[in-house]
């Protein structure tokens, strides 16, 4: 079913735009054809490497190629919103709308603003600072700094040399914790373990932790959960830890991703994960998904720091995904007693590269007593 939806934009594009050329027959099957192969390189991806989450190519190849994916995407949602006025204008008000743009103009523009949407998503991302207030927070805590790096996505797209400079921003901001909060990788550990390897030098005060997000059980769980141990990263898998400052403690809990059920791998359980603590203390938890979020607020969490959504890559298109989330997209929220944190996203998944209006980030969190 995936594949035939990013067929749409392609078939569209050919029937809408290409078809109505002034060109030879041969010469419109070529567009066509490259129009096709640049909205189902996924497809191809999963015939040559077995998925469509880690197409092996030079990274150029992996630039160009999404710049033609995103490009083909957007000129075929303008040329449909600009068929659809025209449309509902004539059958509505009986009204012919006299100045249509073009159909080249459009291209035009989708050609630049893809192109900066990609430049956007494969550049080192900038440091966003956040103060969050948590009233019950030890005065031992106060001021505490926690960098958050979610949604790393290191492949072919984000290789070894991004994946160092991000790691050089985290470690200039001296922070107190690091946590990952999951999908670092696409890719199996011969692929990728050169590339991630530069996360086994971050340094906290008190501690770099991580967890699962979906993409970790897609390339043979088992084998990247032996890997991370050589980086010396802990997980937190349904499991917390107590972090200890001048005689008073900060929990720190963490959970797995509900895609781990489908592997035959434990799924996320936050009771599990919070048993042994008490009502009065504080926790920090990780989770992937935001959308858990009005959960975990029952089970006494102070803070929730989450990834996954990529901030919506799109401002305004965001709004199609808002649902599967609970609505949580980007940025603070408010949910009951507890506060969710939803990162845009260091890196994001090769599969549509863009960003427009919702930057990545790597995320500087303040705690604050209030």
């Amino acid at each position: 079913m995936f594949h035939l939806w990013t067929l749409a934009p392609a078939l569209y594009v050919s029937l809408f735009f290409i078809r109505r050329l002034t060109l030879s027959f041969a010469r419109k099957i070529g567009f066509v054809v490259l129009v096709i192969l640049a909205c189902e390189f996924h497809l191809i991806s999963h015939l040559v490497y077995g998925n469509m989450f880690s197409p092996e190519w030079p990274r150029p190849v992996m630039i160009a190629q999404g710049w033609l994916f995103v490009s083909a995407v957007l000129f075929a949602c303008l040329l449909l919103f600009r068929d659809v006025a025209a449309l509902l204008a004539r059958w509505l008000f009986r009204y012919r709308i006299p100045f249509l743009p073009s159909a080249m103009p459009l291209l035009i523009l989708a050609l630049g603003v893809s192109a900066f949407g990609v430049m956007q998503a494969i550049r080192v991302p900038n440091v966003r600072t956040v103060t969050i207030t948590i009233p019950n927070l030890p005065s031992a805590f106060d001021g505490t700094r926690i960098v958050q790096l979610a949604d790393l996505h290191s492949s072919r797209l984000h290789p070894r040399e991004w994946v160092e400079q991000v790691v050089n921003k985290a470690n200039a901001l001296q922070p107190d914790l690091i946590v990952l909060t999951g999908d670092m990788f696409d890719g199996y550990v011969s692929q990728r373990y050169a590339d991630v390897e530069p996360l086994r030098y971050l340094r906290a005060r008190d501690g770099i932790y991580a967890i699962t997000g979906n993409h970790e059980y897609y390339f043979k769980y088992r084998s990247w959960m032996s890997a991370w141990e050589s980086l010396n990263i802990p997980f937190l898998l349904n499991a917390h830890v107590c972090i200890e400052r001048d005689g008073q403690s900060l929990v720190l809990a963490g959970v797995t991703d509900e895609a781990a059920i489908k592997e035959g791998e434990v799924g996320p359980d936050i009771a599990r994960a919070l048993e042994g603590t008490q009502p009065s203390d504080t926790i920090i938890l990780l989770d992937h998904r935001p959308g858990n979020a009005l959960v975990n607020a029952r089970h006494g969490v102070n803070l929730q720091l989450s990834g996954h959504t990529h901030g919506g890559m799109i401002r305004g298109l965001d709004i199609a995904i808002k649902p599967a989330n609970n609505g949580f997209i980007s940025g603070l929220y408010r949910v009951g007693e507890m506060n969710l944190y939803v990162s845009n996203g260091a890196g994001l998944w090769n599969g549509f590269p863009v960003r427009l209006g919702r930057p990545a980030e790597i995320t500087h969190i303040v705690l604050n007593k209030g």
